[in-house]
């Protein structure tokens, strides 16, 4: 592979923002003289990691803050230059981005542990106050899972299991899902290396199997699309190697895993979304119980499509997305998509977005808010946050997301603090269940409340999963003692 230039940086940013280049020219070379004679494990001189770093930010259209800081991430850890200096040279902007991809001094702690427990936290809780600190964080992540091939194979496994635990799942609560399926398939290769190379074989030979088949349905599609006036492009999608292990994994053989083969219909409106739906039913019987419409109801990190799994030519399953162009860029990118769709607003809209729209946000401040401790903070983000999910919906049809395990008690926390404080029962897929029923995915739920009801019980607490009802009960517990 060729190593990486300025000059490939600069290409990047110039397709869509000219005028950053002479601030991100300053941030490399400013990065280069203070990592001078630094040298990462593979021998390259170290500013080649922080290079890498700016250029997959570039690749997502990043603001000239972002990529600056892409450059310097590594500079107040490793070199003598403080962020003051950083804001004088930059802006403030930059200096505090740098700065929350800084880890803490191990100087200010008695253990490594309660280093790596207080840096977790500043990672986590580091997007409350501007989300690109942990769009960069992943940009250092991929880059080093990239190179992992100089480290000890320890550290290679720890590095991996840490990806998988912490990044993959902040990746996909973004919505970035390039970063977060090459993130998987990376940690993948090291921690089941034998797994990991059988899957890429098979996959490599059902993609060449299947190449007549899809390109023959892209063709197909085309051109019923454009016949029928709707502009359109396409492109051919294969499983990732991780979602093709965690198929294997759930039990299923690699014929039963119906998203194995994808096209991706990109279209210029959501009308065209639903014409081109009816067009390719028309022309390729579909699954019924294998459609999914992400359009009406998003994911809760906002990824929105049209799923819908047909009989291909050759007998084979073939999954097809439709969406516009803007939820591609979505789906692809998360919400680093608003650096094309919004241009110079762009940081705030990303922020807007999280605030009001992404359900993990308001929980993460609750976790935040209410431990104190760095090591119970983690542990509570890691139950509640970045492990397995239930998606449950209200009687209107909204998606909630809870932890595995989350009762009807959650839900009703979930969705306001009175409904929580007043439930009595709930109505789980039209059956009457108790307040302490643990639900399950795609429960349809209604709470039962009755304002003269004795309020949340303190045996609650062992059973309750989320922070926010946690805290609810026990304040509420307490006002009655």
């Amino acid at each position: 592979m060729k190593e990486l230039s300025l000059e490939d940086l600069i290409n990047n940013v110039k397709v869509y923002d000219e005028k950053s280049v002479e601030m991100i020219k300053k941030a490399y070379d400013y990065a280069r003289v203070l990592h001078d004679g630094q040298f990462r494990q593979s021998g390259e001189p170290y500013i080649i990691h922080p290079l890498n770093v700016a250029y997959i930010l570039s690749e997502m259209h990043a603001d000239a803050d972002t990529i600056c800081a892409g450059l310097l991430h590594d500079t107040m850890e490793d070199t003598d230059i403080s962020k003051e200096e950083i804001a004088q040279d930059f802006n403030k902007n930059v200096a505090n981005l740098v700065d929350g991809v800084t880890k803490i001094s191990k100087l200010n702690f008695s253990s490594k542990a309660d280093q790596n427990y207080a840096n977790t936290r500043k990672i986590i809780v580091g997007l409350t106050s501007d989300v690109r600190i942990i769009i960069i964080k992943l940009a250092d992540r991929l880059h080093n899972m990239r190179t992992l091939q100089y480290k000890s194979e320890f550290k290679q496994k720890e590095n991996s299991m840490e990806t998988m635990n912490l990044f993959v799942p902040l990746a996909y609560y973004l919505g970035a899902y390039r970063i977060k399926s090459e993130l998987e398939d990376l940690s993948l290769r090291y921690l089941y290396p034998d797994k990991y190379y059988k899957i890429e074989e098979i996959k490599h030979k059902i993609e060449a199997d299947s190449e007549k088949c899809l390109e023959e349905m892209l063709l197909t599609i085309n051109s019923i699309l454009k016949d029928k006036g709707i502009p359109n492009s396409i492109k051919v999608r294969t499983k990732n190697i991780y979602g093709i292990y965690r198929g294997l994994s759930e039990g299923n053989k690699i014929s039963e895993i119906h998203d194995l083969l994808s096209l991706k219909v990109m279209v210029d409106d959501i009308a065209s979304c639903y014409l081109a739906l009816g067009l390719v039913h028309q022309n390729y019987h579909p699954i019924n119980d294998m459609f999914k419409d992400y359009i009406c109801n998003p994911k809760t990190n906002m990824y929105r499509s049209l799923h819908t799994t047909v009989f291909g030519p050759d007998d084979r399953l073939v999954q097809t997305q439709i969406r516009t162009y803007d939820m591609d860029k979505i789906a692809s990118f998360g919400l680093t998509a608003y650096w094309d769709i919004e241009k110079g607003n762009a940081r705030d809209k990303m922020q807007e977005e999280l605030k009001n729209k992404y359900q993990f946000f308001k929980s993460l401040v609750e976790i935040n808010k209410v431990f104190a401790d760095n090591q119970e903070f983690v542990s509570q983000v890691q139950k509640e946050l970045l492990s397995d999910k239930i998606y449950v919906y209200t009687t209107k049809g909204e998606v909630i997301e809870l932890p595995k395990g989350a009762t009807a008690i959650d839900f009703a926390y979930r969705i306001h603090s009175d409904l929580g404080d007043t439930m009595v029962s709930a109505v789980v897929n039209d059956k009457m269940v108790g307040p302490e029923y643990v639900l399950h995915n795609k429960d349809r739920v209604r709470i039962l409340t009755d304002l003269l009801s004795y309020g949340p019980r303190e045996e609650w607490l062992e059973i309750v999963q989320t922070t926010k009802a946690k805290r609810r009960i026990r304040e509420l517990n307490k006002k009655q003692e």
